[in-house]
């Protein structure tokens, strides 16, 4: 139970600040483009630390590991609900994605050591799954309540009790695990956080700047530097983060990048129909919680439809049919964007959220399939580690990328149509990536071909 409340906290934070980022944005004078860090800095130092932190656990111990991480998970959070300046709050955003990144791989590799193979550990991995899928749902009400009964700031306070019932729980009742010996790719992680970092920056100034700008200019000079190091590093590290081989052939890299800008998409849908249903219709910040739930709800349906769907359609027409939900629901929700105003009620929301749900629901356990089916097979945690950290990373970057888009095309009065229809370009990509390149995975007793 322990185990899965660490899930749970951490699945909530990337959902539960969307709901009350208006009221941050007003408090503390974000601009309409820099309100995305909020959400991206967290993604960022999320994803790119967990390509580090899994072999972070191994040396030091995953019971430990998920102690700091919590504890610094805990303290940023209060930190970040303290926070004066849109500065701070970004940092302690940033701080609170270390943590998580450092905590989220010890959950499962606890969870399957404490557990037992049979009903006891179906039991946990059933509890696992639901605290992924309900998490965000249990997010945007939260943050709804939260922000309208108290204020923004607990949203982060929030974190504080039900980290510190984590951390005497696990001190209590979990097991250390017997550590294990591996090199760190600190040089990688570091040149690919910091390739996302200075994209992210990028377009996020080229919103507010323009895109000849010098600053703008830099932050481009310095991802293309980063990424030609992690090129050069990656080629020579015996355990690197990023192996070179899954990029050797689309085999494998197409479902990768598949992961890659599926969440882009995602993210961007739920962070601008928050500003739509708040700033836009006028809706409380509960009403818009209530409004994202039932995207939520389409989730947790397809998550439970798909695993007996799988056998018999397989994990291509499966992920291709998810897809196809993904990029109908963010170009309805276009539509309704272009027609929107004071007047409109929430029932041309809640459909796309619920289209949208359905198809993310049917469209990661197919893709995550196949990217760990076509992986090399001397890089199969490798593969676990980067297909979710490529999910917050590709979120971040995708949301900085969008959040550019809106500030050029007319911002929230006249750019948000627009901005939908861009990030429905996502899961098109995904789409055209995944079904061109995935192939279905035999069954355990078929012949391989």
């Amino acid at each position: 139970m322990i185990l899965v409340l660490t899930q749970l906290m951490l699945v909530v934070d990337t959902s539960i600040v969307n709901v009350a980022l208006p009221d941050i944005g007003r408090d503390l004078g974000f601009s309409s483009a820099g309100l995305s860090w909020v959400v991206t800095a967290y993604a960022l130092s999320f994803g790119g630390l967990i390509l580090l932190s899994g072999k972070v656990g191994s040396l030091i111990g995953p019971r430990r590991a998920l102690l700091v991480g919590v504890s610094v998970f805990v303290v940023a959070s209060v930190a970040g609900g303290l926070a004066s300046t849109a500065a701070v709050l970004v940092t302690a955003r940033a701080v609170q994605g270390v943590g998580a990144a450092l905590a989220a791989p010890s959950v499962m590799v606890l969870l399957m050591g404490v557990t037992t193979p049979g009903p006891q550990r179906s039991r946990a991995l059933s509890m696992f799954v639901l605290a992924i899928g309900s998490g965000a749902a249990v997010g945007l009400l939260a943050g709804g309540v939260l922000t309208q009964t108290l204020s923004w700031e607990w949203v982060m306070f929030v974190n504080a009790p039900i980290g510190i019932l984590v951390l005497a729980g696990a001190l209590r009742h979990l097991p250390e695990l017997p550590r294990q010996g591996t090199s760190l790719d600190i040089a990688g992680a570091a040149s690919s956080t910091l390739v996302m970092v200075a994209l992210v920056f990028a377009f996020t100034s080229a919103a507010e700047r323009g895109w000849s700008g010098p600053v703008v200019i830099g932050a481009f000079a310095v991802a293309a530097l980063s990424g030609i190091t992690l090129v050069l590093v990656e080629r020579r590290h015996p355990h690197p983060v990023m192996p070179p081989a899954f990029f050797a052939s689309m085999r494998s890299a197409g479902p990768l990048l598949s992961m890659l800008v599926i969440p882009a998409g995602q993210v961007g849908f739920l962070f601008f129909t928050t500003l739509l249903t708040r700033q836009v219709l006028g809706f409380t910040p509960v009403q818009t919680g209530l409004a994202l739930v039932p995207f939520t709800l389409g989730l947790i349906t397809a998550n439970q439809l798909t695993p007996r769907l799988l056998p018999r359609l397989g994990e291509r027409v499966i992920g291709i049919a998810g897809l196809t939900g993904l990029v109908l629901g963010i170009a309805w929700m276009s539509l309704v964007a272009a027609e929107a105003g004071p007047d409109t009620s929430i029932v041309p929301v809640l459909l796309p959220s619920v289209l949208l749900g359905l198809g993310a629901g049917a469209t990661f356990a197919p893709v995550t399939a196949v990217i760990m089916h076509q992986a090399p097979a001397e890089h199969i945690g490798a593969a676990a580690s980067l297909n979710q950290g490529l999910q917050q990373l590709g979120g971040g970057m995708g949301l900085a990328i969008l959040a550019s888009v809106l500030t050029g095309t007319g911002g929230l009065e006249n750019g948000l149509s627009t901005t939908f229809l861009v990030a429905a370009a996502f899961p098109l990509t995904a789409l055209i990536l995944f079904g061109t390149w995935a192939r279905r995975i035999p069954a355990p007793d078929a012949p391989h071909a």
